[in-house]
C-alpha cells in the first residue's frame, strides 16, 4: 500500500498518510515518538474500516439512530448489509462509508500534501449527493492542518456532516496522569444509544486528570472555540478548530492509552434530525478545517 511520508520544514514532526485507505493518517512523530493510537492498524482499517489513527469520517461523524433519513428531497433507505456501512455496538450505522474503494489523487510536497477524490458510484446509493472532496495537508515542527473542501458536483445541494477521529496517545507518560482541557459549556444530552436528544447540559468534567475516568461525550462548540488539549510528560497535544466545524466528541476509553478531539460538522445523527445540519449548495464549496498542535 502507498503510504505518503510528510516532514517538517525543521524535522521535528513526521507524519504519514495512505491514500488508498480513505487518506488515513497512519502516522504522526514528534521526535521519533508516535502520537496516534495504532490500535488494530492500517491493514484493518482498509479491510474492515476499524478505526485508529486519523481517519475521515464521511459522509457523517459518529452514529446514525437508524437506517433511513431524508434530506433535501432524497429520502434514502441504507442497506444493512452493504459492505460500505459500519456499525457500532447497538447496531447502528457509525463514522459514514468505509474507505475502501474511494480513489484519492494526491500530489506530494515534502511538508504538505493535496488530495481530491470524487463522491461517486456505489456511494450515492447511501449518500446520493455527488460532490468532489478535496484535503490539504500541511506540516509544520509545531502543528498538522487538515483543511477538507467538499464541492457539490450536480444541481443537488450535499448534507454536511463529516468529521475526523483522531486517536491521540502521550508517549512515555501513563494515561492516568494525563491532563485534559475541554473549554466547552454544552454537552449534549444522549440516550441509552448515544444518539442526541436535542437537550445539552453543562459538563460534568471539562479539566483535570483523566485517571480512570472514561469518557465518550459530544459538545457544541463555543462561537469562538479554543483548543482541547492533553498535557503529561512535558508534552502537551492539542486539537485546534480553525473553522467549519461546530461540534466535537471526546473519546477515552478506560482500558485504552488514547484520547480522541473529535471535529465535527454537525452532531451526530444530524442527517436523521437536522439539528445543525448545513447544505453547501452547488456552486458553494464548504470547508473546515483543525490542527493538531504539538508543544514541548
Amino acid at each position: 500500500m502507498r503510504i505518503v511520508r510528510l516532514r517538517s520544514a525543521g524535522g521535528d514532526l513526521e507524519a504519514a498518510f495512505a491514500p488508498a485507505a480513505g487518506l488515513v493518517g497512519c502516522s504522526l512523530t514528534h521526535r521519533g515518538e508516535e502520537l496516534l493510537a495504532q490500535r488494530k492498524g492500517l491493514e484493518e482499517y482498509a479491510r474492515s474500516g476499524s478505526t485508529f489513527g486519523i481517519p475521515f469520517l464521511h459522509p457523517w461523524a459518529n452514529r446514525l439512530a437508524g437506517f433511513a433519513y431524508a434530506v433535501g428531497g432524497h429520502e434514502v433507505e441504507l442497506d444493512r448489509d452493504s459492505e460500505l456501512l459500519r456499525l457500532e455496538e447497538h447496531g447502528l450505522p457509525s463514522h459514514g462509508l468505509r474507505p475502501s474503494g474511494l480513489e484519492w489523487e494526491v500530489e506530494e510536497r515534502g511538508d504538505g500534501l493535496s488530495a481530491s477524490a470524487a463522491f461517486d458510484g456505489a456511494r450515492l446509493e447511501a449518500f446520493p449527493y455527488p460532490h468532489r472532496l478535496g484535503v490539504e495537508v500541511t506540516l509544520a515542527d509545531d502543528a498538522l492542518t487538515l483543511e477538507t473542501t467538499l464541492t457539490p458536483t450536480s444541481a443537488t445541494s450535499v448534507p454536511v456532516a463529516f468529521g475526523y477521529h483522531p486517536y491521540l496517545r502521550i508517549p512515555g507518560a501513563p494515561r492516568a496522569e494525563w491532563e485534559v482541557d475541554m473549554p466547552v459549556d454544552s454537552r449534549l444530552v444522549l440516550d441509552e444509544n448515544m444518539i442526541p436528544t436535542g437537550e445539552a447540559e453543562t459538563p460534568a468534567f471539562r479539566h483535570g486528570v483523566l485517571g480512570d475516568r472514561a469518557l465518550d461525550d459530544g459538545y457544541e462548540l463555543p462561537e469562538r472555540a479554543r483548543p482541547f488539549t492533553v498535557a503529561a510528560g512535558g508534552r502537551t497535544l492539542g486539537v485546534e478548530f480553525l473553522e467549519g466545524y461546530t461540534h466535537a466528541q471526546t473519546y477515552a476509553p478506560a482500558d485504552q492509552d488514547l484520547i480522541c478531539f473529535e471535529p465535527m460538522t454537525a452532531p451526530a445523527n444530524a442527517l436523521i434530525s437536522h439539528d445543525g445540519l448545513r447544505l453547501a449548495a452547488p456552486g458553494e464549496p464548504f470547508s473546515a478545517a483543525f490542527r493538531i498542535t504539538v508543544d514541548a
